[in-house]
């Protein structure tokens, strides 16, 4: 359930002053797809608080600019660390990678967004596959390392386009109806929020906090593979919504990462550096729907998480 959580920001706040006078220089953090966007923007104010950034990317070049400027800029420890969230195999090198390494803060952020029906390379739809399966696998074998550095905490990013769309159980992977792609990308979504939910009940009381983040409205590279028309659409869709710069769309993941009054509390769904408001249909904006926050439905999620990344 959706508790009453807000803060002295808004959805015009910037992530650097989300993080004004936090120190988080004894606290390692991953951002994934920091090599642009949001994932810049969130590891650029951890940074500015003191944290050691590991930025997980496809790109190791783009990923290692993004490292050097934020050590030119804050003095502090920055890496990138290549990363594929389509492939099981990736992901799992990455965590052995790890190893050992205590980690407090671990940001899902990388998402994918449009083109054609597409699968990964362990044959799951894309969006799904990357957007939910990808992040559910790291964030899973990372856990030791969560626990490690307890208390600990897991920031998700989800959408408002979750909305309209449950997750459907029966079709995940569109193998029998027509491809949409808003819906592969809006399921996606929900499953970021019930994944947070699903985390918690499993891992809060060994000290690893989940929430599930609503960034807003913002023309960030995840549109790049949009046509005109769906691009069209998707605007049609936010007309009247204030579009975000960045450094606003990554305020509340970082609030998410270092707010006080956030100590020990997750499952929930944020925005605006604050908690959601339920959703009263589909369409309204800036709430999040009762169906990812459904419990049962996020057991249910949680079991073919792991039936189908082979962590079972």
């Amino acid at each position: 359930m959706q508790s009453e959580r807000c803060s002295e920001f808004s959805s015009q706040t910037t992530a650097l002053e989300v993080a004004n006078g936090h120190d988080l220089s004894n606290r390692t953090a991953i951002v994934t797809g920091g090599a642009g966007g949001l994932g810049t923007e969130t590891a650029r104010a951890l940074a500015s608080a003191g944290a050691q950034v590991v930025l997980a990317v496809r790109d190791a070049a783009a990923g290692g600019r993004v490292a050097q400027q934020l050590r030119a800029e804050w003095g502090v420890a920055a890496s990138a660390e290549v990363l594929d969230l389509a492939s099981f195999a990736s992901i799992r090198t990455f965590a052995e990678r790890w190893g050992n390494r205590p980690l407090h803060l671990l940001i899902n952020n990388a998402g994918v967004m449009g083109g054609p029906l597409a699968y990964t390379a362990d044959g799951l739809e894309k969006h799904i596959g990357v957007n939910h399966f990808g992040h559910f696998l790291l964030t899973t074998l990372l856990v030791p390392a969560l626990e490690r550095a307890g208390p600990s905490r897991v920031v998700q990013l989800t959408s408002g386009g979750h909305r309209p769309w449950p997750v459907d159980f029966d079709d995940m992977h569109f193998r029998t109806q027509a491809y949409a792609l808003f819906a592969a990308y809006g399921r996606s979504k929900a499953a970021n929020v019930m994944f947070a939910v699903g985390f918690q009940k499993r891992f809060g009381p060994r000290g690893i906090t989940a929430n599930a983040v609503m960034p807003g409205v913002i023309r960030t590279e995840l549109m790049r593979d949009l046509s005109t028309e769906e691009s069209t659409f998707l605007f049609s869709r936010v007309a009247g919504l204030p579009m975000k710069t960045p450094q606003q769309g990554a305020a509340t993941s970082v609030w998410a990462a270092v707010a006080d009054e956030l100590e020990g509390v997750g499952g929930l769904c944020l925005e605006d550096c604050a908690v959601a408001k339920p959703a009263q249909d589909d369409s309204s904006s800036g709430s999040v729907a009762a169906h990812v926050l459904d419990p049962e439905r996020a057991d249910r999620l949680w079991s073919v998480s792991e039936r189908t990344t082979g962590i079972a």
